[in-house]
């Protein structure tokens, strides 16, 4: 399988418990690996034949800003989930970091892995 990958993403949104985390946007940091099949956009040479990581971006983008989650547990599912409605993806690995989280820690953060049928898609 191949992969398409997208790195260091990085997003401002709410997320967390603290009260100021609720009001306060900060940094999310996002990497992505979506598993795919090349070989006919390859052969084509166009970009309806494969994983468009544009639009994938831009979704996961939007999704992250418009969302106010306390846990990254649940953000990081909800952009796996984001990630594998598209069709061209069986697959995806997902890591989600909030720099500055902990002292002394450039960040924390949650990876998964995750399939289509892990959410009945």
């Amino acid at each position: 399988m191949d992969k398409v990958l997208i790195s260091d993403l990085l997003i401002r949104g709410i997320i967390g418990i603290n009260p100021d985390e609720r009001v306060k946007k900060q940094d999310i940091v996002i990497n992505i690996v979506m598993y795919t099949d090349i070989r006919r956009a390859a052969d084509t040479d166009d970009i309806a034949d494969t994983t468009n990581y544009k639009d994938i971006s831009k979704r996961v983008i939007d999704f992250v800003e418009g969302s106010s989650f306390f846990l990254v547990e649940r953000l990081v599912t909800e952009i796996a989930r984001l990630i594998l409605e598209d069709q061209t993806v069986s697959r995806v690995q997902v890591r989600v970091e909030k720099p500055g989280a902990l002292r002394f820690a450039r960040s924390v953060g949650i990876e998964i892995d995750r399939t289509r049928e892990d959410f009945g898609l």
